[in-house]
């Protein structure tokens, strides 16, 4: 499991500034309900000044998420466009003390959606649908400019360090050797640059909380686990439903309710229903039901919310509680 500092669990069980700002004049809206995270952050800009006078968020994730953009407006308020422009993803890390690697991609969803803000505010059109980047994770949208920006602002040096970053290549694995080709061009770039990648890596790793060590389990192969004829998989199965029931009643006394899809490798897919479904709170139960269901495990957990329709739910081998 993940070792939050107190500072995370701060922003994220009373999280600052969680509103839509009602006279706001700059909006930037990033992520996907569909792929896990999402973020929608609202400004109130000075017309003659250009300084932020107000910040709110609606955010659809995990505690991570939540948090990091609790810090993003406490940090922006008060600033000039400009100067908010130059607030890094590591600064908000910086902020909350630091974040797990596998969470600092929740950084980089706020700076990419002050960004997005800002653009907003001063009618430019943000690049979309990657026509100028090409498409490199197609499971989250992520294209060879976003992860080569990251790259060289964090200094990372693996593909594990771009999945932690970007959440690309965290699904289904399959652009794995696309990303090792944008990390070689950008490593390379750097070097042309004269940056030192280790001495910008070791500046960032200051501060970034490391994982907290999780007993040595089988690490499961890459596969279609709702075949039932896999005992161990099966094991796992029933573990997680069981963690989904004790959670269900609760959500379900708020007029929603939750449903196991299907389990891959280290992903949990979930369907939220009812109240639940689109509301920005489900991310808190969200985060929750992670934090539970990596415990029943022992392992290291995503929980991923899906909308399946009647379609797509036919397709699957094996659905649950449809």
């Amino acid at each position: 499991m993940w070792d939050y500092s107190e500072k995370v669990k701060q922003h994220f069980f009373n999280p600052k500034n969680a509103k839509l700002v009602s006279d706001a004049n700059a909006r930037g809206d990033v992520g996907s309900i569909s792929c896990g995270d999402a973020l929608s952050l609202s400004l109130k800009v000075n017309p003659d000044t250009e300084i932020i006078e107000d910040a709110g968020f609606q955010t659809f994730g995990c505690g991570s998420a939540i948090a990091s953009s609790s810090a993003l407006t406490e940090i922006i308020i008060g600033k000039t466009l400009d100067d908010a422009l130059k607030v890094t993803n590591q600064e908000i890390a910086d902020f909350l003390d630091g974040l797990p690697p596998e969470k600092m991609h929740c950084s980089v969803m706020g700076m990419e959606a002050l960004h997005a803000a800002v653009a907003n505010y001063r009618g430019e059109v943000m690049a979309d649908d990657h026509e100028e980047g090409e498409l490199i994770c197609k499971c989250f949208a992520i294209d060879d400019l976003m992860i080569k920006r990251v790259v060289k602002a964090n200094g990372l040096q693996s593909i594990e360090e771009v999945v932690n970053y970007t959440k690309a290549g965290g699904a289904c694995t399959s652009c794995h050797e696309k990303i090792e080709w944008v990390l070689d061009e950008a490593l390379a770039e750097m070097a042309e640059a004269g940056i030192d990648v280790a001495a910008v890596a070791r500046a960032k790793q200051k501060v970034t909380v490391a994982p907290q060590p999780i007993a040595a389990t089988a690490k499961p192969k890459m596969a279609v686990v709702s075949d039932a004829n896999d005992p161990e998989q099966a094991k796992r199965i029933a573990l997680i439903e069981q963690v989904i029931d004790e959670v269900r009643p609760a959500v379900q006394a708020d007029g929603g309710d939750i449903h196991l899809v299907d389990v891959e490798d280290h992903l949990v897919f979930v369907s939220m229903s009812g109240n639940c479904s689109g509301c920005g709170l489900s991310g808190l139960t969200l985060a929750n039901l992670e934090i539970k269901i990596s415990d029943a495990l022992g392992e290291t957990v995503t929980v991923f919310p899906l909308q399946p329709s009647r379609e797509d739910a036919e397709k699957k081998e094996a659905t649950y509680d449809l």
